[in-house]
């Protein structure tokens, strides 16, 4: 039975590792599931495969897009899902696929599928983009209120992507954003196998830093030197790119730039757990536990 292995957990907790022993131990390619990954120019800050580990294991959906790229869940769901389709359907293949990232939607478009909803023409992308430069969020955050007041309730209203998004759908459809978000889980032709990986929290914590501190070492700065110019895309919209360009901009020191992104990718990290924490098919392993993950694998592999 055609099978998908899925690890995820929090950002820094040790996947990288694990899946690169999981899939020379397979022989199978890794499917990534980081969004931004994708994005061919964010190396540095986005932790990305390094080259030699994309010299040893086939990687799926690294460094694919430019940053001026439109990127979305849904499209990242039917990218995967191809992907599977050709891997289980090769003689030459193996019925087994991995995925693995931290980026919670796209771990359940592909599990459970995602809701349809339709892709966002160019004009009121752009259209968008220059009011909220004018205009700010909190006008925007309004007009959402009036177009589509179930969707403001809940909302995150100080996260920029999200509100913009639901003004999108209701200026390319004419409807709201909430009537799309039906939540009606999809039937896979596959078998899935979920386990997240986690740390005592200080020792997670170390990590996070002392990734912070490795990426800084390792260019940061320059990286997002780089890429000031395009800045204001939703692909540089995530931790380490805005602080640094904060730092850019005079707005805080370099120091105070880097404690910020280990403050925030903290605060992430929580948020994925909590996230992950809800899915009652997930199997959680200490991250360091590679023979009982190993042995889990084996197990749900021989009972399908």
């Amino acid at each position: 039975m055609n099978t998908l292995i899925v690890i995820t957990g929090p950002t820094a907790v040790g996947k990288t590792a694990l899946c690169m022993d999981l899939a020379k131990h397979y022989g199978i390619p890794i499917i990534n599931a980081d969004s931004r990954q994708i994005f061919k120019d964010l190396k540095i800050g986005t932790a990305s495969p390094t080259s030699e580990q994309l010299s040893l294991v086939k990687h799926y959906l690294v460094g694919k897009l430019s940053i001026t790229d439109y990127y979305s869940a849904s499209m990242f769901e039917q990218d995967v899902l191809e992907i599977l389709d050709q891997q289980f359907s090769s003689s030459s293949q193996k019925n087994i696929a991995l995925l693995t990232g931290g980026s919670m939607m796209y771990i359940d478009a592909v599990c459970n599928g995602i809701d349809d909803i339709p892709t966002i023409g160019d004009e009121i992308r752009d259209t968008l983009k220059q009011r909220l430069e004018t205009e700010g969020l909190e006008r925007l955050c309004e007009e959402l209120r009036l177009l589509d007041p179930e969707y403001y309730d809940f909302v995150d209203k100080k996260n920029t992507r999200r509100v913009i998004h639901g003004l999108e759908i209701c200026y390319q459809t004419g409807n709201t954003y909430t009537s799309y978000r039906k939540k009606e889980k999809k039937e896979r032709p596959f078998n899935i196998i979920k386990i997240a990986l986690n740390r005592p929290r200080e020792i997670l914590y170390n990590r996070i830093n002392q990734r912070v501190d490795d990426m800084v070492r390792d260019g940061l700065v320059n990286e997002v030197k780089s890429l000031y110019n395009y800045k204001n895309h939703n692909s540089l919209n995530t931790v380490g790119y805005k602080e640094i360009f904060d730092y850019l901009e005079g707005k805080y020191s370099l120091d105070e730039a880097i404690e910020r992104i280990k403050g925030n990718t903290r605060k992430y990290a929580r948020k994925q757990l909590t996230w992950f924490k809800r899915d009652k098919k997930v199997v959680w392993f200490d991250a360091d536990d590679r023979d009982g993950i190993m042995d889990y694998i084996s197990q749900q592999l021989a009972c399908r």
